[in-house]
């Protein structure tokens, strides 16, 4: 078969060869179809430039100028105020920011700049206060008017190529785009086809038109996404026979019965959800999204006691060795006086107590498991496995759910997270589960008070009210996000301070380090040396780390230096406490984990945040937390600020396969794109010859990944 023109070297495209080629490279750009959809990184509009002659007060405008003039100087109250002059044709305009004194270096004198804003007139001039600014490249200068895409560029490659060279290809090759999509169904959606979407987003005349275009290849992106997810998902239907676990009226009430308390609303909503998949027969693939402190445990133990109830084995795997024993210790107060035959599987077992275990699986002796990865590994098999409950799934592999799985029935998976999900990661990440959510809190559980503490005297309060707290009864964290510092601190050599008259001076408190190590001996012999401190990391032994929870758990210990060991799971009702040592280190799904640690029992919980610089980001990352004690709240807003990549604690397997689209700006697409995934698989449509260009694409592109054959 002949080569598609769309698959040739970009190297041959007019105006390029094999240097520029080689530039092109570093973008990523090796074909002609990779530069028609490299889609351009923003939009220069200048049909809407107001000129400076024009401005009406009070009328929100754009206005275009040379920066001719910086200050920046204190106020009477103690702020700040920044001002930058723009010049245009001998006319002028100024912008204003009041106490934000970082926007200044940001602008250089003769750099080119878009004010956008509503005008006033001070003093006989024209001010803008904080207008939205727009840099403009010096290609973009001599640019006077319309619609000018603005591209990714590498050293040795200006703007005015990359536009020539993408102009060019988009005249000679964007009329040969296929377009999988039927035109029935384009027609339905209201789409242009793909080749006129290469042309509007590349060369529009009007910020509508790249819009229209920029839709449809992102539509495009996402729906063969979302087609891959509902391929995977109906393979699993039909493939994937499960037991069937009923509920009775007599069942339900005798789990029930377990726990001291009634379950909230959006316990017994989850528990509904579940119940109706278990009966169903095909495998359960369901997300419990649930905010810190709102009980998915509870759930957890529901379903696994309604599995073992029916004659099934139950799975309940945590990612970390503190986690599993605190599940495992869990199930062992609620199940204190039942027959259920339990057994914990982690890597810390000895040879003999793991054989013993592994047998008690096999042979389904054992009916409720919980363990760590141990319990993936080729060495365990189950006698009869009907639940398994993934903790915290993000902390795994996304294949690993699938190693449960046996040749004939395949277990239902139900998979917890305590660290909400932005809902546009949710129906990618997690497209092909179906999703139950539980942001209702415990009754009589109070939000956690937020501080941010600077270095200095406040942070010296801080720790006062920390030591009144303990000596009151209450126990504190204190969290580190590494284990060994480099730095050694003068507290652990030099002498108690004394004042001139000889008498000791209260210690101060501990460098704001980012060493657990280093702060639990500052702590241990200076601000808590009358408390009992403990500490705990990662690379603790097993049995070491056991002891150190148990001694928390018991009250023996008043405070806990640790690393984010405790940031899930760890329920400890008397610590109301947190402190958190450089905490703009950590991501804010991560902070508000680790918060969610205290203020779990009948006490107010209070969490100080000690960042060790201030930059304007950190501090703006950070106040989120202030300002949002709602976990879904602050996954939204952690998403806006940091992108998708991170928000989940740690890079995915394999991070997103999207193309072109990007999951904040284009989440009102994913919804629909889903729904319409979603109904193509369910009625067949994507089977029929119409749709097998799409089909072979989806395919082509995800079949490999999602682990979908052509039979999907």
């Amino acid at each position: 078969m002949d080569e598609s023109p769309l698959d040739r070297s970009i190297q041959f495209i007019k105006g390029v060869g094999p240097q520029r080629a080689a530039l092109l490279g570093r973008l990523g750009l090796q074909t002609v179809s990779d530069l028609l959809f490299n889609l351009p990184r923003d939009l220069l509009d200048l049909t809407q430039v107001t000129p400076m002659g024009s401005i009406v007060e009070g009328e929100s405008c754009q206005v275009r100028g040379r920066v001719v003039d910086l200050d920046a100087r204190p106020t009477r109250k103690g702020g700040t105020v920044t001002g930058v002059a723009i010049e245009a044709h001998g006319q002028y305009v100024r912008g204003i920011w009041f106490n934000q004194p970082w926007i200044l270096p940001k602008f250089r004198f003769n750099d080119c700049v878009l004010f956008s804003g509503k005008p006033k007139r001070r003093a006989g001039r024209w001010e803008f206060s904080s207008p939205h600014v727009q840099w403009l490249d010096p290609d973009d200068t001599d640019a006077h008017g319309g619609v000018i895409p603005r591209y990714h560029l590498t050293e040795g490659l200006k703007m005015p190529e990359m536009r020539r060279i993408t102009r060019g290809a988009v005249e000679e090759f964007a009329h040969l785009v296929p377009d999988p999509l039927p035109e029935a169904c384009r027609a339905e959606l209201e789409l242009p086809s793909l080749a006129q979407a290469v042309r509007l987003v590349h060369l529009p005349v009007t910020v509508e038109q790249f819009q229209q275009g920029l839709r449809r290849i992102v539509h495009q992106d996402l729906l063969e996404f979302q087609l891959g997810l509902s391929l995977r998902r109906r393979a699993w239907q039909r493939t994937a026979m499960a037991p069937v676990i009923p509920l009775t009226a007599k069942v339900d009430a005798r789990i029930r019965r377990l726990f001291p308390f009634p379950f909230t609303g959006g316990q017994d909503r989850a528990i509904r959800e579940i119940c109706h998949d278990l009966g169903l027969g095909r495998a359960m693939h369901r997300l419990l999204q649930a905010d810190v402190g709102a009980g998915k445990t509870v759930v957890a133990i529901y379903s696994l006691l309604l599995t073992v109830a029916a004659g099934y084995q139950g799975v309940l795997m945590a990612p970390t060795e503190v986690l599993a024993r605190q599940h495992w210790q869990t199930l062992e107060r609620c199940l204190a006086h039942s027959r259920v035959e339990r057994v914990l599987l982690t890597g810390q077992l000895t040879p003999a107590e793991r054989r013993e275990a592994q047998e008690k699986i096999r042979s389904g002796q054992a009916q409720l498991i919980v363990g760590t990865q141990a319990l993936i590994q080729k060495d365990v098999s189950f006698g009869r496995l009907g639940l398994v409950v993934i903790d915290e799934q993000h902390r795994f592999g996304v294949r690993q759910r699938a190693r449960f799985a046996a040749d004939a029935i395949t277990p239902h998976t139900l998979v917890m997270t305590a660290t909400p999900i932005p809902r546009s990661l949710c129906l990618t990440q997690f497209g092909d589960l179906d999703l139950s959510l539980m942001d209702e809190l415990p009754p009589g559980r109070q939000p956690v008070s937020t501080h941010i503490v600077a270095t200095g005297p406040q942070q010296t309060k801080a720790w006062e009210f920390l030591v009144r707290k303990l000596a009151a009864g209450r126990q504190a964290y204190v969290v580190c996000p590494r284990i060994e510092g480099e730095e050694e601190s003068l507290a652990m050599t030099e002498p108690p301070a004394t004042g001139e008259d000889g008498t000791a001076v209260a210690p101060a408190p501990p460098a704001n380090t980012s060493s657990a190590e280093q702060v639990f001996k500052e702590l241990r012999t200076g601000l808590l040396k009358d408390f009992r401190v403990g500490l705990l990391h990662g690379q603790l032994a097993g049995e070491h780390k056991q002891e150190i929870m148990r001694l928390f758990r018991a009250g023996e210990l008043q405070a806990l230096v640790s690393t984010t060991v405790i940031e899930v799971g760890v329920d400890v009702p008397n610590a109301s406490l947190l402190v958190v040592f450089d905490a703009e280190r950590f991501g804010l799904a991560q902070l508000h984990q680790l918060r969610g640690r205290v203020g779990r029992g009948v006490h107010q919980g209070y969490c100080f945040l000690f960042p060790s610089s201030a930059t304007p980001e950190s501090q703006k990352r950070l106040e989120v937390l202030v300002r949002h004690s709602s976990g879904f709240e602050v996954a939204e807003a952690d998403f806006r600020l940091r992108g998708p990549g991170d928000v989940l604690g740690t890079r995915q397997h394999g991070d997103l396969p999207l193309e072109s689209a990007d999951l904040f700006r284009d989440a009102s697409l994913l919804p629909t794109t889903r729904d319409q995934a979603q109904e193509l698989v369910r009625s067949g449509r994507l089977d029929t010859p119409e749709y097998a260009p799409l089909k072979q694409r989806v395919l082509s592109r995800f079949g490999e990944l999602m682990e979908i054959s052509g039979g999907g």
